[in-house]
């Protein structure tokens, strides 16, 4: 794939539009921008190194980036800014240079007389199905403000809820990866140079020592090997779980790990509950609001129960008949959801559930992080203490047999 840089004129309203497009060809190219009803102008490739080109195409754009380019765009719709304008003035905001290069192709589709929420879905990769839906919901109701400022609230909690589990697993993560390297460096530099020289005393070892010597044979030996299994066991995972029943078995296991099973429960809840209740407020009807938020959520398990759902409206049912009787599903939400049902205020019900199930959250996740710390010293000292035995057991024992 390459960059084509162009200048056309839109062959409907007749405007001048300057951008990129990512093409496998110059053919490619116009074809992609003959599809636009654009009568090209200028063609050229972005003489750029293939270096720079590769760069460009691996730049990551975040969760974060998107949560901020629709705070900012709320803000300048809801100052009466045209959309047009307003993505013009976020190119000028936004630093990824491939976020960057994709908001200027929006505007000069919507300039060229594209709708918003079809030059979004443009780009399926950096837009979900959730953000696009929500946004044509807006365009169709004619409040496209209203519908802004509240995606981007619901995307900033969404957000913030998401950084402080990570914030919450960064210590853990960080101690155990070391003590990984540290485990790996004493077993091929220190542990041979040590245990040498109780192999040279010819005496008896103890069973932990014989262990020791002979993992740390096996990394100084076969250290390639440890590398390929670990390098083919990340790919396995991968490509085991990018099957549906791969990530099935896989997400069914994750929801049964202690401790950290129910704070997932949680998670998907109030992604759900919130993702849903965005969508309700946006405009969109419960069936297809439904067949979004069950991509939201991304877990198998949760996803059949959401689908479940959708079948059971479909039929003319209530989503609470469906969860009534999953026990992935607290009972509360079902009865919460059957009253918000009966009451037509569903929407109303589901922020109740993201706020409670939210507040549970910032719980477990506030003493995991005071439990961390000794588990993670309780788990050190062991190591420690098994190595240390191992090694000194049998220099004790010479000592006392000199």
């Amino acid at each position: 794939m390459s960059l084509f840089k162009y200048k056309a004129i839109h062959k409907e309203t007749d405007k001048h539009v300057v951008g990129m497009v990512d093409a496998a060809s110059e053919a490619e190219a116009v074809k992609a921008l003959q599809e636009r009803n654009y009568e090209i102008l200028f063609l050229s490739e972005e003489r750029g190194s293939s270096i720079d080109q590769f760069l460009f195409k691996l730049t990551r754009i975040k969760n974060k980036d998107i949560v901020i380019f629709a705070r900012q765009f709320s803000v300048l719709i809801s100052a009466s800014v045209t959309l047009v304008n307003s993505l013009k003035i976020l190119v000028d905001q936004i630093e990824n240079v491939r976020f960057k290069s994709i908001i200027q192709s929006m505007a000069n589709d919507v300039d060229a007389g594209m709708k918003l929420s079809d030059a979004l879905a443009k780009h399926p990769t950096v837009f979900s199905k959730f953000f696009i839906n929500v946004v044509r919901s807006g365009e169709s109701s004619g409040k496209l403000d209203e519908v802004l400022e509240y995606l981007a609230d619901e995307l900033e909690k969404d957000y913030d809820m998401t950084a402080k589990i990570k914030g919450a697993m960064i210590y853990p993560a960080f101690v155990l990866t070391g003590l990984v390297f540290v485990g790996i460096f004493m077993m091929v530099v220190i542990v041979p140079k040590l245990t040498g020289m109780l192999l040279e005393t010819g005496g008896e070892l103890p069973v932990a020592t014989k262990i020791l010597i002979a993992v740390s044979d096996f990394f100084v030996g076969f250290w390639w090997l440890v590398v390929l299994g670990l390098v083919g066991a990340v790919i396995g995972f991968k490509i085991f779980y990018k099957s549906s029943s791969g990530k099935k078995i896989v997400d069914t296991l994750v929801l049964k790990l202690p401790v950290f099973g129910h704070l997932l429960h949680l998670i998907y809840l109030v992604r759900f509950a919130r993702s849903m209740n965005t969508l309700l407020v946006g405009g969109v009807n419960i069936t297809d609001g439904l067949k979004i938020v069950a991509e939201v959520v991304d877990n198998a398990v949760y996803k059949e129960i959401i689908t479940e759902a959708r079948t059971e409206v479909e039929e003319g049912n209530n989503i609470s008949d469906a969860f009534l009787n999953r026990k992935e599903i607290p009972a509360m939400v079902s009865q919460m959801l059957k009253v918000g049902e009966k009451t037509g205020r569903l929407d109303q019900v589901l922020t109740r559930i993201t706020e409670f199930y939210s507040r549970e959250i910032a719980n477990i996740v506030a003493n995991l992080m005071t439990l961390m710390e000794p588990i993670i010293m309780i788990i050190m000292g062991i190591g420690v203490g098994l190595m240390v035995a191992a090694i000194i057991m049998p220099m004790y024992q010479m000592s006392a047999n000199l």
